[in-house]
């Protein structure tokens, strides 16, 4: 009676015994070789995560006034629209998912809050209204990015500061 092909290994022994050949930088022939692994970025899951997100997106893209984002439409960018320049609102936006146009409940609890911590009140407490306000902030004349990421990282460590 023969042993069945399949039931062989296909793989040599090992010839670090340390290291289980299940390691992920194991070849089957037993060598080893580091390998590169990407794991995706955790999406924050709390209004202070996503206020420090949002910040980091902004010292990457910087900020844009006017609109949530240059060419929205993409009529002459090619760039993904979370790699353009962002307004306050769609960096908040993008920190959750990923996409500077898609609302959740938790961007909006974002965006509500940097609104209500403004020095000016808004006109009305819904969504979009808050969001309009934090833009009208962000669009003023004169107001850079370095405003907005400081306004976003201090709001994010209130909670830490006043411990």
């Amino acid at each position: 009676m023969t042993a069945h092909p399949i039931a062989r290994s296909p793989y040599p022994a090992q010839s670090d015994a340390s290291a289980p050949l299940t390691s992920p930088t194991n070849l089957p022939a037993g060598t080893r070789k580091p390998l590169l692994v990407l794991l995706p970025s955790p999406r924050p899951t709390t209004v202070p995560e996503v206020l420090l997100a949002a910040a980091r997106i902004l010292v990457t893209n910087g900020l844009w006034q006017g609109d949530y984002f240059p060419d929205a439409f993409s009529r002459t960018l090619t760039t993904p629209h979370a790699s353009r320049p962002l307004s306050i609102v769609a960096a908040i936006r993008c920190a959750v998912t990923g996409d500077p146009r898609s609302e959740t409940q938790l961007a909006d609890m974002a965006v509500g809050y940097v609104a209500l911590s403004l020095d000016e009140e808004p006109p009305a407490v819904t969504p979009w209204r808050l969001a309009l306000h934090v833009d009208n902030w962000g669009d003023t004349p004169g107001r850079s990015a370095d405003d907005a990421v400081a306004l976003l990282e201090r709001l994010a460590t209130t909670s830490e500061r006043a411990a």
